[in-house]
């Protein structure tokens, strides 16, 4: 009995019996060939550089988040600062000083996917660890703590004023409650999302696994939205109305050059997001996902076609805006571009 419990919670088959675990290239592979067709019909592998002509390669890959965080109004960005180069702890707590922050702050790789070496840092003996492992410019950015996470997926064909939001998905974090009797250690291995997650959690909460949690009281073991972190995706796009949709509106109007993709930010509710109350901590192109797909209710046959879906909203706007005058990056400059964004998350 025991023996069969163990094999069930094994990492290996807590990954293989949820598709959301399975190998990126497993998930996308109906997708990759449909991205093979549109390229035949348009002639150009990378014919969605011209999808979001304001953000590099359409924002497939390698674009920089600060960059692209400068083109968004003030209002709805937390600040954020770019640190070019590896400095010293005690100028980077200058810096942020500086800036009018303090910590806890998230760092971030100014290029980077799917979480990759995104960290909140709660205090300065955390910077060294941070500045000997990362590579290239990197971004510190105020923690915006308000209680809704949302994935915000914008679409709007050139020459429309009006656009609409495709996909809404909301995040809870990574977190477990106690019982009053289990301890942190334990409460962490009932847990299939956290117990993914232990190598890195031995570390975060190297002192505190022993401990008991006190019945109810609810402990977020990751502050980091994203799935491959263990961040729980609910699709929420039963939420998505008019008043959304014109908001995102407003705000997309005064990105130049974008029109696909999606806006990653927190607010305090929904009424909050309704109205355009919002921090945006990123804003990915075309090489977003539109993450409601990971919901747990959503079926593999399902996603594929809402990636599908996904592919053929990039097309029609690529070639609309080739219409308007937007050219293709070309393949030489595509594949540089792509060389030098695997050298910068390596």
């Amino acid at each position: 009995m025991n023996f069969w419990r163990t094999i069930r919670r094994s990492n290996f088959v807590i990954r293989l019996s949820s598709w959301e675990y399975w190998p990126f290239g497993i998930v996308q592979f109906p997708a990759i060939i449909y991205w093979l067709w549109l390229s035949l019909r348009a002639r150009s592998l990378v014919f969605f550089s011209a999808a979001n002509p304001g953000i590099p390669m359409g924002g497939m890959f390698g674009e920089s988040k600060y960059d692209i965080l400068q083109k968004i109004p003030l209002q709805y960005i937390p600040v954020t600062i770019k640190i070019e180069s590896v400095s010293s702890v005690d100028s980077i707590i200058a810096v942020i000083r500086k800036a009018g922050l303090q910590l806890p702050v998230i760092f971030k790789p100014d290029i980077g996917e799917r979480g990759y070496q995104v960290k909140r840092i709660n205090c300065a003996d955390e910077i060294p660890g941070y500045l000997r492992a990362i590579r290239g410019p990197f971004l510190i950015q105020e923690l915006i703590e308000e209680p809704l996470e949302f994935g915000v997926f914008y679409l709007r064909f050139p020459g429309d004023v009006k656009g609409a939001v495709i996909s809404l998905v909301g995040k809870e974090m990574l977190s477990v409650t106690g019982d009053g009797t289990s301890t942190l250690l334990q409460l962490i291995m009932k847990n299939d999302r956290a117990k993914l997650q232990l190598d890195v959690l031995k570390t975060v909460f190297q002192a505190e696994l022993g401990s008991v949690v006190e019945t109810g009281k609810r402990l977020e073991l990751v502050s980091i939205g994203n799935h491959a972190r263990g961040t729980r995706f609910i699709n929420a796009s039963h939420l998505i109305n008019e008043p959304l949709s014109r908001t995102f509106d407003v705000i997309s109007a005064n990105i130049p050059g974008f029109y696909f993709g999606r806006f990653d930010l927190r607010c305090a509710s929904l009424d909050a997001l309704y109205e355009g109350r919002v921090k945006i901590l990123e804003l990915n192109g075309c090489g977003a996902e539109p993450a409601h797909i990971y919901d747990k209710e959503f079926t593999l046959w399902k996603a594929f076609h809402e990636l599908i879906r996904h592919w053929d909203n990039i097309f029609q706007i690529a070639l609309a805006n080739k219409a308007r005058g937007v050219e293709f990056v070309t393949l030489r400059d595509g594949l540089e571009f792509y060389r030098r964004f695997k050298d910068a998350v390596k």
